[in-house]
């Protein structure tokens, strides 16, 4: 898709060359029956550098290319219905440019709404002043915590107080989906408060592109889903949204452990191997059990959860389960995981993903924005490129 639509545009460029031949009389265009002057001439020219320019932008996935794009499609239409009997036919390449072109606008408002997002989210963050763990600090935890924080690697560390990470995902969207759907997504989390924002890249086919994002922030959780990045999918909120992205918030943890030590989690031991989290932020409340092996590694971790927003919507087991455990920037956690439903109808495993990177309080943070230095001028920036 990628390439037949550069080819598209440069082709449809070179095609421009024909008015600027005629006019300066560089060869007979035979297609081209209406007298076109030298300053025309130019236009046609100028038309087709900027389109090829688009093209080969395009190509390169230079983000400005549309800008340049634009201008040749508005230049190339006015072309094209002055010289409406000869050109009109390349109306279509513009259509199909200018679809292309609102795409790829829509893309941009979309990430920079998210890059703000993060930035206000980062800067309403308190950083841990440079804590280290100590084992005294564990002695009040569930033993099965305590084993778990240990494995992990927490003790003689900094608090985390940030974290960024990638991820490649496999992703089925209904319980009767066979074929998995490959994603990328990227998440940036806040331990003081707690707080997340998840973005995610789905190919549907080479035509339908899905752009979505998670958000749990002040107690309350967001999920959007744009199709194309132009129309909505989902935009649910509400109670059964804040308490589903706060019980994910919790299960998540397990990337940034020593979040486990946050006064904000209150911990209940089951048995030797399994305890109970409770959170509660800004009102909205939510609790998961985590389940340990003998090693100390989360095995799994499972929520009631509410699956939907509708006001029937009833709470389901939500399963996380650890298919692969190993040492990541420092420290002990999952990388491969997989997420299930537990439904009337049987088991919905409706995500595979697996951890790519992670970076904690450090320089990392800077690749999802400038976060420290250009977001708080004002919020009112933020809310600026809010979309429909």
């Amino acid at each position: 898709m990628k390439i037949a639509f550069s080819l598209l545009i440069v082709i449809h460029g070179l095609i421009h060359f024909m008015g600027f031949v005629k006019a300066f009389q560089l060869a007979q265009i035979k297609e081209l029956s209406a007298v076109i002057s030298r300053p025309v001439g130019v236009l046609w020219l100028m038309a087709g550098l900027l389109l090829i320019s688009a093209g080969i932008l395009f190509w390169q996935k230079i983000n400005f290319w549309w800008v340049v794009g634009i201008t040749g499609l508005v230049i190339s239409q006015i072309l094209i219905i002055s010289f409406w009997a000869d050109a009109k036919w390349g109306t279509v390449p513009n259509i199909v440019l200018l679809i292309t072109i609102i795409t790829a606008f829509s893309a941009q408002l979309f990430d920079r709404k998210i890059d703000n997002e993060r930035s206000l989210l980062y800067n309403r963050s308190e950083a841990q002043n440079a804590e280290i763990v100590q084992q005294e600090d564990l002695n009040e935890l569930p033993e099965p915590v305590q084993k778990w924080l240990k494995s992990a690697g927490v003790i003689g560390k900094k608090k985390i107080s940030t974290v960024w990470l990638k991820q490649h995902a496999k992703m089925k969207l209904k319980p009767e989906q066979t074929k998995w759907l490959d994603a990328t997504a990227e998440q940036f989390f806040t331990v003081n408060p707690p707080g997340f924002i998840w973005t995610v890249d789905l190919s549907m086919s080479s035509i339908i592109k899905i752009k979505g994002r998670d958000k749990f922030e002040n107690g309350k959780g967001q999920m959007l889903i744009k199709m194309n990045s132009l129309f909505n999918v989902v935009n649910e909120s509400g109670e059964k949204i804040d308490e589903g992205t706060l019980q994910r918030y919790l299960g998540e943890i397990v990337w940034f452990p020593s979040a486990a030590l946050s006064p904000d989690i209150k911990w209940e031991k089951l048995d030797n191997s399994s305890a109970r989290a409770t959170l509660e932020v800004e009102g909205t409340k939510g609790s998961g059990t985590f389940y340990f092996d003998e090693n100390g590694d989360l095995e799994k971790f499972t929520a009631l959860r509410f699956r939907g927003n509708e006001p029937g919507a009833k709470r389901h087991e939500w399963i996380i389960t650890v298919k692969e455990t190993k040492n990541l920037n420092g420290y002990r956690i999952p990388v491969k995981m997989e997420s299930t439903w537990m439904l009337e109808d049987g088991p919905w495993t409706w995500l595979d993903l697996e951890v790519t990177e992670i970076e904690y309080n450090g320089p990392g943070i800077s690749k999802v924005a400038d976060l420290r230095t250009s977001s708080l001028s004002t919020e009112s920036k933020a809310q600026a490129v809010q979309m429909p």
